[in-house]
């Protein structure tokens, strides 16, 4: 698996999945290229500091893997051709891409707006099916291909309180199922992962403990359990798996 490269998007926050997802593959022998925003960071509940992104290209590199970073919209026009044109001029052809990133606010029927279901799409749908297409028409390898979409679960269950956000999120699923054949055949993987209900820092106390009782193992998900389960889909001893749609929940009760 050395001198592997994979691309992370939305690697931000020290308590995210992303960052979690990079220091994983990096101990495994992989070089990264992570993406971020900060301006949507911005918008959330949570805090982000400014040298976070710094920090985690920190981390990597001293797990002795090379790590570049781009901060990129990438909602803008040509941002897919922007963030790949760098990783190849920066580090070489990329052997995996983890679509991590993501826009999520609070819609319901009430206040959804055309601007906010733009910018959920933006993201969620054509960002992420533009740089998967682009990733495929890039790719030189004859094996060890590797797609990941981070998903939540969108068909398990409803989600009323984030309309634009659920519609637009599944789409990676159906993203997944479709490709997975057509490109079987160059090598490449591609699954989605559904890490369940996640302690990232943008719960509160209350929200844990009920969320808690919910788990037959009386714990919560943790970034930390997403990138084990990436790390064996990016391997060589995931090659027979694809196309699928993977919830990584621990039995959590919907």
């Amino acid at each position: 698996m050395h001198n592997r490269i994979a691309i992370v998007t939305g690697v931000s926050r020290l308590a995210g999945i992303g960052r979690a997802i990079c220091l994983e593959l990096a101990k495994d022998g992989i070089d990264i290229f992570f993406t971020y925003w900060s301006d949507y960071d911005k918008q959330m509940s949570w805090q982000v500091a400014p040298n976070e992104p710094d920090l985690i290209e920190e981390e990597i590199r001293a797990l002795g893997r090379k790590c570049e970073k781009l901060e990129l919209d990438l909602s803008t026009p040509h941002a897919t051709l922007t963030l790949l044109n760098e990783v190849e001029a920066t580090m070489g052809t990329a052997d995996i891409l983890i679509n991590n990133a993501t826009y999520s606010t609070k819609t319901t029927i009430e206040d959804l707006s055309t601007e906010e279901l733009d910018k959920h799409y933006n993201i969620n749908i054509k960002a992420t099916t533009l740089l998967t297409v682009e990733f495929i028409k890039r790719f030189k390898n004859t094996s060890l291909g590797r797609i990941i979409n981070i998903t939540s679960g969108q068909s398990l269950g409803q989600m009323p309180d984030e309309l634009a956000y659920a519609v637009t999120k599944s789409a990676a699923e159906t993203l997944t199922t479709t490709l997975s054949q057509k490109i079987a055949g160059k090598g490449i993987t591609i699954n989605s992962v559904n890490p369940g209900p996640n302690d990232t820092g943008w719960m509160d106390e209350q929200l844990k403990k009920d969320l808690t009782e919910r788990f037959p193992m009386k714990r919560l998900g943790t970034p930390q359990d997403t990138a084990n389960l990436i790390c064996f889909l990016v391997s060589n001893k995931a090659e027979w798996v694809t196309g699928q749609i993977i919830h990584s929940e621990g039995g959590f009760i919907r």
